[in-house]
């Protein structure tokens, strides 16, 4: 299996879209490029400095019940 470039800071950010085509290749779109148009659509990989990078924050979830309810 080959793997591509690491994606730097696009692979921690939230405008990141993952894009892959019908012969498997993968490419790494930023949505936010369609309103700012100083980033560009399908950046060269790795990105080592955006100032567009929004860092994905984790969901809340409540933690597990450890006891059970059934008696």
């Amino acid at each position: 299996m080959r793997f591509g470039p690491p994606a730097g800071l696009c692979g921690s950010c939230r405008h990141r879209h993952l894009v892959r085509n019908t012969r498997g290749s993968t490419f790494s779109l930023c949505r936010r490029a369609s309103w700012d148009p100083a980033l560009a659509k399908y950046p060269p990989l790795p990105v080592l400095d955006c100032h567009g990078h929004a860092a994905i924050v984790p969901s809340a979830r409540p933690a597990p019940a450890h006891g059970r309810a059934d008696g």
